[in-house]
């Protein structure tokens, strides 16, 4: 995959593109909000129905969605006196599948902490 991105690279990221990435990664860092994430891939939901994908207290996903919100990788309209989530794109939900596959392609002891995945060798 790093060798497609780098064929079909056309410009060198500039800092704040650097620092903009890294927010999304730090926002989908944490377990809740990559379960939102998850469950918004399948469909548009409420914040009920997120927290209880979730496994979460209503308050916290509400906390979770507005950081997401913030950083534009969900968005939320009005149906009737319910506020609908849904991914801002599909690049949101298929950065995370990515990350998934990635992890199931790999090497069992690979990155896991004492492991023999040959780092250093």
């Amino acid at each position: 995959m790093l060798n497609d991105v780098r064929k079909h690279a056309v410009f060198m990221l500039d800092g704040e593109q650097v620092d903009d990435a890294a927010l999304v990664f730090r926002l989908l860092g944490e377990p809740t909000r990559l379960r939102i994430v998850w469950a918004l891939r399948r469909a548009p939901a409420s914040v009920g129905e997120l927290a209880e994908a979730a496994g979460a207290q209503l308050a916290a996903t509400s906390q979770h969605l507005a950081k997401l919100r913030m950083a534009g990788l969900v968005r939320a309209h009005r149906q009737g006196t319910r506020v609908i989530y849904e991914l801002e794109s599909d690049h949101v939900g298929e950065l995370l599948e990515q990350a998934l596959s990635h992890l199931a392609h790999r090497e069992p002891t690979a990155g896991r902490a004492g492991g023999s995945g040959g780092e250093g060798r």
